[in-house]
């Protein structure tokens, strides 16, 4: 999981993609490579929730992700924070990803 911000520009595919970023920041799934797969084989289903879910373009988000496929998807949530004056929001974006890979297991049934 992961948040991220557009302090000025209102722009919610910036805080979207800030939002993945950070998600990716804080986690790592080295099991794939150790279990002898591509990175490649990996699936990658993301939620980013904003308050104006419409505004994100989910390509764009879908172009952080370093490798594999992945799935993005804009839901109402995030926030809005108008400034005092009445002129400025700042939008608060944040990001779950999913990720999958079919292993093979062994010993198991086809």
């Amino acid at each position: 999981m992961g948040m991220g911000t557009d302090l000025h520009g209102q722009d919610y595919t910036k805080a979207a993609s800030r939002a993945l970023r950070d998600a990716l920041w804080h986690n790592s799934l080295s099991v794939v490579r150790a279990l002898g797969y591509p990175i490649e084989s990996m699936h990658v289903e993301v939620e980013i929730g904003v308050a104006k879910p419409e505004q994100v373009d989910c390509d764009a988000v879908s172009q952080v992700l370093p490798y594999g496929s992945s799935s993005v998807t804009a839901v109402k949530g995030g926030l809005d924070v108008l400034n005092d004056e009445g002129d400025n929001t700042t939008v608060i974006a944040n990001a779950a990803a999913v990720v999958y890979l079919d292993v093979d297991v062994a010993g198991a049934k086809s």
